[in-house]
C-alpha cells in the first residue's frame, strides 16, 4: 500500500505521539511501582509488623501471660501438693479464670495421678498410650517450660483448639503437672482475618523448626516453611533474629516478607504481604493515564487529519479556482475538458461552448478604479453560477474572458443561452449601479464535429469571440466552419 507524503506524515506523528505517550506513562508507572514497592518494603511492612505485634500482644500473648500465672498461682500448687480429692476447689478456680477472662477453655493435669480437669470439673485420666492423651507425655518430657499447640479436641465436638500450656513447678522444681488455656481456632482466623483485612497482609507464626503453629485457615495451606521451595530457601533469614525484609517470587507473584521472633510465644510472627494487592491503584492509575494518553493523542490526530484535509482541500481548491471570482481557473477547465471531451466522443453527444469577453473592461479599470473592475468581474462570475447547470462547466479563462462548455447542448442551444446571458449581463442592475452605465460582453459560440481536437475546437471558438469585437460588440457570433 502507497502513502502520499503528507498521510506518511500524519502516521510518523501518530507514531511519535503514541510512542512519547506511551513511554511517559510507561515510565510514571515504573517509578510509582518502585516507589510504592520501597515504601511497601522500608516503611510500611515494618510499621505493620509493629502493629500487628501490639495486636498479637492483645489476642494472643494475653492468653499466654494468663497460662503462666495459672502455673505459677500458689493456690494451683498447694492444691496438687495437698487437696486434689477436693475437685470442687479447682473446678471452681478454672471456671473463675475462663468467666474472667473470656476464654473458651481452661484447664489442669496433675502429674501425680494423671487427671485431667477443667472448667466443667474432671474429664479424664490420661493414658500415655493413648494418642490424644500423648500431647501432656511429649510435652514433660521436652525441656520447654511451654508450648503453643494446635490440636483436636473431642471433649469439644472434634474442634480445632489451640492451647497455650505451661508447666507447673513447686519450689525445688519438681513437676506438678501443667494447666493452660485453650481458644477456638475460629476466634485465632478472626484475629489473623482481622490482621489481613486491616494491614493486607498474610500473617502467621513458625517455630523455631520452621513448622507453622498458627495460620488462618483456608488462607494459607503450608505446614512447613519447606513446603514452598521459594520459601524454603529463605529459611534460614526467616528464622533468625535480623528481622530484615525480604523479597521471593512463587507462582509468578512477587512477596515481600518480614520476620520477627516473639519470646512470649517462642515463635516467629511472619508478615508477607503479595506486591500486587499494594500496587493495584498504581496498575489502575497507570492504565487510566494510558487511556488517557491515547484518547489525547487520537484527538491530536483527528485534529492534525482535519487541519491537513482542510489545507490539502484549500490548496486543492486554489490551485483549480481563480481566487476572485471562485470560478475554475484555465488550467482546471482544461483538465475536466478533456475528459468532458472524451466522454463526448465515447457516447457521440453534442458539445458547445461559449467564449465571451467583457467589453471596454480597460476602461471600466482606468475610469472607476482596479477595486470597480475586480467586482464587475465578481458580479459577472455569480450570474454565470446561477444561470447555467451543474453539470456545465464554467470558468475565468484569463482576464476579463470567461468560457463555458455545455455537454448535451447543440450550437443553436448554445446561441440562444449565450443571447440570453448577454442581455442578463447588460441589464443587471447591479453592474449598471457600479459602472454607471450598462456592462456589455462579446461572445463566440461553436460545437464539436469530428474531427475537432482541443486546439482546432478553441482556435475557432477564440475567432468567433473576436469577431464579435470586430462586428461592433456587445453580440453573439457563430465561429466559422
Amino acid at each position: 500500500m502507497k502513502f502520499n507524503a503528507n498521510t506518511k506524515i500524519i502516521i510518523m506523528i501518530t507514531t511519535l505521539l503514541l510512542v512519547l505517550s506511551v513511554s511517559i506513562s510507561l515510565l510514571n508507572f515504573i517509578v510509582s511501582l518502585n516507589a510504592k514497592q520501597q515504601e511497601l518494603k522500608h516503611r510500611s511492612l515494618p510499621l505493620s509488623i509493629e502493629n500487628i505485634y501490639t495486636e498479637i500482644q492483645r489476642n494472643i500473648i494475653e492468653p499466654n501471660l494468663i497460662s503462666s500465672m495459672m502455673a505459677h498461682d500458689t493456690f494451683v500448687k498447694e492444691w496438687l501438693h495437698h487437696q486434689e480429692t477436693d475437685r470442687n476447689k479447682i473446678q471452681n478456680y478454672l471456671a473463675s479464670i475462663q468467666q474472667k477472662y473470656g476464654m473458651f477453655l481452661t484447664f489442669l493435669v496433675s502429674e501425680k495421678t494423671h487427671n485431667y480437669y477443667s472448667q466443667k470439673g474432671f474429664i479424664e485420666k490420661l493414658n500415655p498410650k493413648d494418642p490424644d492423651n500423648a500431647w501432656y507425655f511429649r510435652f514433660k518430657n521436652q525441656p520447654e517450660t511451654h508450648e503453643i499447640n494446635l490440636d483436636y479436641n473431642d471433649q469439644f465436638h472434634n474442634s480445632m483448639i489451640m492451647f497455650i500450656n505451661h508447666k507447673i513447678y513447686d519450689q525445688n522444681q519438681q513437676l506438678l503437672g501443667a494447666t493452660g488455656i485453650g481458644m477456638k481456632m475460629s476466634y485465632i482466623d478472626s484475629i489473623l482475618k482481622t490482621f489481613r483485612e486491616n494491614y493486607q497482609f498474610t500473617v502467621f507464626f513458625a517455630n523455631r523448626q520452621g513448622d507453622i503453629i498458627l495460620r488462618e485457615r483456608n488462607i494459607n495451606p503450608l505446614k512447613n516453611l519447606s513446603d514452598n521451595p521459594d520459601l524454603d530457601k529463605l529459611r534460614p533469614q526467616i528464622l533468625s533474629n535480623k528481622g530484615q525484609t525480604l523479597e521471593y517470587h512463587s507462582l509468578g507473584e512477587k512477596y515481600l516478607l518480614k520476620s520477627q521472633f516473639i519470646p512470649e510465644l517462642n515463635a516467629y510472627l511472619i508478615v508477607q504481604a503479595k506486591l500486587d494487592d499494594f500496587t493495584k491503584d498504581v496498575r489502575q492509575t497507570f492504565l487510566a493515564n494510558l487511556s488517557i494518553s491515547l484518547i489525547i493523542t487520537f484527538m491530536i490526530t483527528l485534529i492534525i487529519l482535519t487541519m491537513v484535509r482542510r489545507f490539502n482541500n484549500k490548496l486543492s481548491f486554489l490551485a483549480s479556482n481563480d481566487t476572485l471570482t471562485q470560478l475554475k481557473n484555465r488550467r482546471a477547465f482544461n483538465d475536466d475538458f478533456e475528459i468532458m471531451l472524451s466522454l463526448t466522443k465515447r457516447h457521440q453527444q453534442p458539445l458547445s461552448l461559449i467564449f465571451f469577453d467583457i467589453d471596454n473592461f480597460k476602461t471600466i479599470n482606468d475610469q472607476y478604479g482596479h477595486q470597480i473592475g475586480d467586482q464587475v468581474l465578481v458580479r459577472v462570475a455569480e450570474i454565470l453560477k446561477q444561470r447555467f447547470r451543474k453539470e456545465d462547466l464554467t470558468a475565468r479563462w484569463g482576464g476579463e474572458e470567461f468560457v463555458i462548455a455545455l455537454p448535451s447542448t447543440t450550437e443553436n442551444q448554445a446561441y440562444t443561452l449565450a443571447e440570453n446571458l448577454r442581455n442578463q449581463i447588460e441589464q443587471d442592475p447591479q453592474l449598471q449601479t457600479q459602472t454607471q452605465h450598462p456592462v456589455t460582453i462579446s461572445l463566440g459560440i461553436t460545437e464539436y464535429r469530428i474531427p475537432d481536437d482541443y486546439d482546432s475546437l478553441f482556435r475557432r471558438l477564440d475567432d468567433a469571440m473576436y469577431q464579435a469585437k470586430r462586428n461592433g460588440k456587445n453580440q453573439t457570433c457563430h465561429a466559422l466552419i
